[in-house]
């Protein structure tokens, strides 16, 4: 069956550790011998969305430009990773079926811990009105209604939540079961 790409996204609020937890699933994968793209919220920011604002439309386009460049790793046998904060519903359910191989990953995370683990201070900003549309506070985040995988990162390390990535991926039928060779995840 494999190889076969696919896309890995993972939402969630600033902070929920989508970053930390999507690199470990990406080092488990690259050990098993799979190719494997992160395209990180912000990197691609930088780089492929660079002037873009945090307008609705703006993160839109934005979460558009990520998903069609999944779509392209997708279709070529490469496994994307996404961490993005990807806010709204919509736009993501119109990657999933633009892409047809998508997990989503729901990165969960309670606000009161985003904000105590948040070495920036900007949840607290945000919580006094000192930052305007940061999302989860005063612009929205649409939690995914139905996503593959759900961590939680109030709850487990980012090592059990990428083993329990995998663990469901190859439960899917996205990875072949691993004889225990590699242990990164």
């Amino acid at each position: 069956m494999e190889p076969q790409g696919f896309t890995l996204w993972f939402t969630g609020l600033s902070g929920s550790g989508k970053t930390t937890c999507s690199r470990i699933v990406e080092k488990e994968l690259r050990a098993r011998g799979h190719k494997v793209e992160m395209l990180d919220g912000d990197v691609v920011r930088e780089n492929l969305s660079k002037g873009l604002t945090f307008s609705k439309e703006d993160r839109d386009i934005n979460i558009r430009r990520i998903g069609f460049v999944c779509e392209i790793l997708t279709r070529n046998e490469v496994i994307a990773i996404t961490a993005a904060i990807s806010p709204y519903r919509a736009v993501r359910d119109e990657n999933r079926a633009r892409i047809g191989r998508f997990i989503e990953v729901y990165a969960k995370c309670p606000i009161s811990v985003l904000a105590e683990r948040d070495v920036k201070g900007l949840y607290k900003k945000a919580l006094a009105g000192e930052i305007k549309n940061f999302t989860g506070i005063d612009d929205p985040y649409e939690e995914p209604l139905n996503p593959e995988i759900v961590i939680e990162s109030d709850k487990e390390t980012p090592e059990q939540s990428a083993q329990r990535i995998i663990a469901r991926l190859e439960e899917m039928g996205y990875l072949r079961r691993s004889n225990g060779a590699s242990k990164n995840a």
